[in-house]
């Protein structure tokens, strides 16, 4: 096991960032479904066509992220160009997040969340590539963990003071949607305050030297990376697992509380239960990033794949406000852990002169916004007119990701 690491200056600036980007990434999972359902209801829209638009609005991200994220991404690794690109898609993220509250629309909520999620999105993009930056190699897997570990248990505190706004209207005087709008504003403000001392002390140490034509040099060494990426199989084999794997991964994030929420389950007992996740996410993470000391991180992805599978089958079972809660406390012991060793054990396989082209690519295949299993779950749900099968369909792409991953982890050095 290895010793107990101290964290630099810039490492805990990295590290925050997650913290803050985290709160808007709970508002997706939990108070946006629920204000989007009543806005939907407001408008007659049903329970399958709810959970169905919510899903091909999380998909529709994932599209443009896939198309403009490599072409960004390539462009930060750009000496200078890094740093300014993640500020403004962060910027372009809290905006949005700030705005959605005032929405009454149900349409031009989908548009403005589509927007602020592409935000949020890039900005990671740009963040993640940022780990080889700030960290040393040996350092990666517990920097990475403890990024997501403490994003986990940050998050929560904006979650809470909007959660007890929500609940407690009334006594502040105020309706329930004008408390949504209260909390959106409060996390905004957590992600913006958040990423001020990483703005602060961050400095790009891998780069590529700037040419005069940014743009056509950046499709050019992507187009180049694309071509050449077959020549490097754990690195593609790796990407096709985890496009399928994290797919499914984030589309149980993305759509937990719409699932509940279409089934009919107490409002308030879903929040907090995704509440419970968090608070399970922070320890296990932690304990991920400790393990990958003393075991090799494609064992441990591995066991975190197979277990949501397991995960995904017990979710096809869902119809009871209890069964929600062991489902919550068992994606908590492994969502953090998926997330934060495939993020690590990625930047370790890359050129780091490279990383934001790469993370570009990296993005594609999950992190986005999950593409093909929201577009999975919605389709399923619409054919079959079950949201139990719709949620079921996941377990197809955790066989895929986990076939996929031993196949890259053949070519491993």
């Amino acid at each position: 096991m290895q010793a107990k690491m101290k964290l630099t200056k810039l490492e805990k600036a990295w590290i925050l960032y997650d913290v803050g980007n985290s709160a808007f990434i709970l508002l997706v999972s939990t108070l946006f479904p629920i204000y989007f359902n009543e806005i939907a209801g407001e408008a007659g829209i049903s329970s399958v066509d709810y959970l169905a638009y919510w899903g091909y609005a999380a998909s529709a991200v994932t599209i443009i992220v896939a198309f403009l994220g490599p072409v960004l991404g390539t462009m930060t690794d750009f000496k200078g160009w890094k740093k300014p690109i993640f500020l403004g898609s962060m910027l372009l993220g809290t905006a949005g997040c700030l705005l959605l509250g005032f929405v009454r629309s149900w349409l031009v909520f989908l548009v403005l969340f589509v927007i602020a999620k592409c935000g949020f999105s890039a900005s990671l993009i740009f963040y993640d590539a940022m780990l080889s930056d700030v960290t040393t190699p040996e350092r990666m897997d517990e920097v990475s963990a403890k990024g997501f570990a403490f994003g986990y248990i940050g998050s929560c505190i904006p979650f809470v003071a909007g959660l007890v706004l929500v609940l407690s209207a009334s006594s502040f005087g105020i309706s329930q949607m004008q408390a949504m709008t209260a909390a959106f504003a409060i996390s905004a403000a957590w992600w913006f305050l958040a990423t001020v001392p990483l703005w602060r002390t961050y400095k790009q140490i891998y780069y590529v030297e700037a040419k005069r034509s940014i743009v056509r040099a950046s499709f050019r060494r992507l187009w180049n990376t694309l071509k050449q990426i077959r020549s490097y199989p754990q690195v593609f084999w790796f990407l096709l697992a985890f496009f399928c794997y994290i797919d499914g991964v984030y589309t149980i994030i993305d759509m937990a509380t719409a699932y509940g929420t279409a089934l009919g389950l107490d409002t308030t007992g879903l929040l907090l239960a995704l509440l419970v996740t968090q608070v399970v996410a922070f320890p296990a993470t932690l304990l991920f990033g400790r393990l990958s000391g003393s075991y090799s991180p494609k064992r441990l992805i591995s066991v975190c794949i197979v277990a949501y599978t397991l995960i995904t089958l017990f979710g096809m079972t869902l119809d009871s406000q209890v069964k929600f809660w062991i489902l919550a406390v068992c994606v908590g012991l492994f969502q953090g852990g998926v997330q934060a060793l495939s993020r690590s054990y990625f930047a370790k396989i890359i050129p780091k002169e490279q990383s934001g082209e790469y993370f570009g690519i990296f993005d594609i295949c999950g992190k986005g916004a999950s593409f093909l299993g929201t577009m999975l779950v919605s389709v399923t749900s619409q054919l079959t007119h079950s949201l139990h099968y719709g949620i079921g369909s996941l377990v197809v792409l955790f066989l895929l990701g986990f076939i996929l991953f031993q196949k890259s982890c053949k070519y491993a050095k």
